[in-house]
């Protein structure tokens, strides 16, 4: 029997309508039965409805946001469908579910939670919308709530796959579908047993794909982008990038834990267990030959590879009975930061000292601060960059250990890593 081949649209691909009407191109005459079609919210979608929580947790208007973003996706069904298409009712009755949702109350103690509900519309919106114009356009496909198929616990924000439940609700709902029609659903999106929606953090559509991959044991997954496929660095910050062809599992895992952002970091593993290889490929360039990640052991690439990780946070904190660093207080450290399930993106121990930088995450950098200050004097610094060089060499060393606003600088025998002052 033919394995089921998965696609994933992050949110640049469906950002408008000129955008969802190319997607349609790329699906032309590469859509069939056995596909799963995974869509990210469109454009900046996220950022709005993260917009959303912050004025309503601090007691300024939001509705004035939600206008303007139901006015935003209303237009883009204007310029793809006629008047009396239903999706136009679809799309205002998810905002009226949204308004209701925004009126229960928000506090510190259930932000997580409400932020999971109150973001998953992005994704719903989006995958009905175009459910909706890829069967306008004779593209038939069967619209899939991710909710029902992806299990999680109720670690909001991050929550963790029951891999398990995941791949039996994945057979008990795809299963028959797939026998007849592509299926298109959410990325970033789960649910516990109770029935809680949850995210699986950040850019999460990535980890969705490979996770619905691993669990139908897909032939593979392709990422459509807005780049050639994974480069070097990020075009947008640096000149005369490279392409790479193809990339080991491995290096692949290592780049992303590095922040490389054109794949979620979660995304490697489950289709490295399976051997299920996952291309990138440009959605501006959709005949191109993209980059494939798979089982490439050979395959060491030795050119620098540079990856920017924006809004960090550097804490040190800094012991304050004249004793040294020791086991004992870097557990006492990492046990704080997994019961709030805040990741560490570079660390740095000194004779007396512990300094970490950690993503900006509103409450829990706060709460790590509250927490540990009766242990240890603690000083930080906000807004920097995470900058990190794979496989330097003496140019790329000279280049940016010679930048000014350095922080905090480590370096080891293939990798570089630079805490400092945005480069503005």
């Amino acid at each position: 029997m033919t394995k089921a081949i998965v696609y994933k649209f992050g949110g640049a691909s469906v950002k408008d309508a000129s955008a969802i009407k190319n997607l349609h191109t790329v699906l032309l005459n590469r859509l069939q039965n056995k596909m799963v079609i995974v869509v990210s919210a469109m454009g900046k979608t996220t950022n709005s409805l993260e917009e959303i929580l912050k004025c309503k947790f601090s007691g300024n208007d939001y509705y004035s946001n939600c206008a303007i973003l139901r006015k935003n996706h209303l237009a883009v069904c204007s310029a793809l469908f006629e008047e009396q298409n239903p999706v136009f009712s679809i799309v205002e009755n998810l905002f009226l579910q949204l308004e209701r949702d925004l009126e229960h109350p928000l506090n510190r103690e259930n932000y997580d939670q409400y932020y999971d509900r109150i973001v998953s519309y992005g994704e719903i919106l989006s995958s009905k919308i175009i459910h909706a114009y890829l069967c306008t356009m004779g593209l038939y496909c069967v619209w899939q709530d991710a909710k029902e198929i992806i299990a999680t616990d109720e670690s909001f924000r991050s929550a963790k796959i029951d891999w398990s439940l995941t791949a039996k609700q994945c057979a008990k709902q795809l299963g028959e579908k797939l026998k007849k029609f592509p299926v298109i659903t959410q990325g970033f999106l789960g649910a516990s047993p109770a029935g809680k929606w949850t995210t699986l953090g950040r850019e999460g559509s990535d980890f969705s794909a490979a996770i619905i991959a691993h669990s139908i044991q897909a032939k593979s997954v392709t990422i459509w982008k807005d780049v050639p496929g994974v480069l070097n660095a990020d075009p947008k910050r640096f000149a005369d990038t490279v392409k790479f062809d193809r990339i080991d599992y491995k290096e692949a895992a290592e780049m992303t834990y590095y922040g490389a952002s054109v794949i979620h970091p979660k995304t490697i593993k489950p289709l490295a267990n399976l051997k299920i290889p996952l291309n990138v490929r440009s959605f501006l360039d959709p005949e191109g030959n993209g980059t494939i990640i798979g089982d490439f052991p050979e395959e060491r690439h030795t050119i620098p590879t540079i990856v920017v990780k924006d809004r960090q946070v550097l804490v040190t904190f800094e012991v304050t009975d004249y004793t040294f660093i020791n086991e004992s207080h870097i557990h006492h450290v990492y046990a704080e930061l997994e019961r709030l399930r805040l990741g560490v993106n570079m660390l740095q121990t000194s004779a007396i000292s512990i300094s970490i930088c950690v993503n900006e995450e509103l409450f829990k950098v706060e709460q790590l601060l509250e927490e540990m200050g009766d242990s240890f004097k603690i000083r930080y610094n906000e807004g920097l960059q995470l900058l990190t060089v794979k496989n330097y060499d003496e140019a790329s060393k000279e280049q940016f250990l010679g930048r000014e606003g350095i922080l905090v600088e480590q370096t080891t025998r293939s990798t570089i890593q630079l805490v400092c002052k945005p480069d503005v």
